[in-house]
């Protein structure tokens, strides 16, 4: 069962307890001065403090049901909760105005008993001599009653205010550990998540510190390849250009050679002859 549903039932016997207690004090105020010895026990003030008493419970029983009504689950619970709050409001109204007629109940009857016991003292004997001792006897008590009677009565509501502020404060004090805790699931939400972030950033930075690696070593095996070729190629064109040069020499000087037999009568078949293209190709080693 949730909290809220179980403070209002709660609420709701406590409610039940005060009502039956008050009823019972505003009638016992309503039949004193009937009896003598109920008037000897019980001092008008101190039923009239009780009652006070179990009102001021009902008004912060009231005040508790206020607070806790729209805190419930369901509308239907709170359209109750509602319902029977103005249904006490009707009850402690009634119980006040009981309170009040009881009281005017009560100062008829005492007139009353003071005229009946005025009757009997100015009767005259020794039976009106020892009723009058007895009265002041019990009126230096009754006084006395009625001032500490007095002092916890103002004690008792001083109480009852404190424990509807501790209520109130109770209340706030819940909420606010609600709402800490919603806040504290919404951070572990989100710090899971900033968790998975940074092993993401993580990973991507190492991938990139490889893929920096490998580009780099790309680059240098392909620099050396390419070094390698033109290097090649170089002493290739420089070995071609002395093969050419050489043929080209050797063919000026057969031809010197041709020339002086040719002039001195020699046949010129004597001589044997090398033809060489000179636009024969070369090979080429790579």
């Amino acid at each position: 069962m949730d909290k809220v549903v179980e403070a209002v039932e709660t609420a709701k016997k406590e409610w039940d307890e005060a009502y039956s207690r008050a009823k019972e004090h505003i009638k016992a105020i309503e039949g004193y001065g009937k009896h003598r010895e109920e008037q000897n026990s019980n001092s008008l003030p101190r039923l009239n403090g009780l009652a006070q008493d179990a009102l001021a419970l009902l008004s912060s029983l009231q005040f508790r049901l206020d607070l806790l009504a729209p805190q419930l689950p369901t509308d239907d619970q709170v359209q109750s909760a509602t319902t029977l709050l103005d249904s006490w409001k009707n009850e402690s109204h009634n119980l006040r105005q009981s309170l009040r007629n009881a009281n005017l109940q009560a100062k008829a009857n005492m007139r009353k008993a003071a005229q009946e016991e005025r009757e009997l003292l100015l009767g005259g004997g020794g039976e009106s001599t020892i009723r009058r001792r007895n009265l002041q006897t019990k009126a230096g008590m009754t006084s006395a009653a009625e001032s500490i009677t007095d002092s916890l009565r103002r004690t008792r509501q001083l109480m009852v205010q404190e424990v509807e502020r501790s209520a109130s404060t109770l209340m706030t004090v819940e909420e606010s550990t609600g709402v800490l805790k919603k806040a504290e699931s919404e951070y572990k939400g989100q710090r899971s998540l900033l968790m998975r972030t940074r092993n993401l950033l993580s990973t991507m930075q190492r991938q990139d510190v490889l893929d920096r690696v490998i580009l780099a070593v790309g680059f240098f095996l392909f620099s050396c390849a390419v070094l390698y070729v033109v290097s090649k190629r170089f002493g290739i064109l420089k070995l071609q250009q002395k093969v050419t040069a050489a043929i080209k020499a050797g063919m000026v000087g057969q031809a010197k050679i041709g020339g002086g037999a040719f002039t001195n009568g020699i046949n010129d078949n004597a001589v044997h002859r090398v033809d060489v293209p000179l636009d024969r190709p070369m090979r080429d080693e790579l």
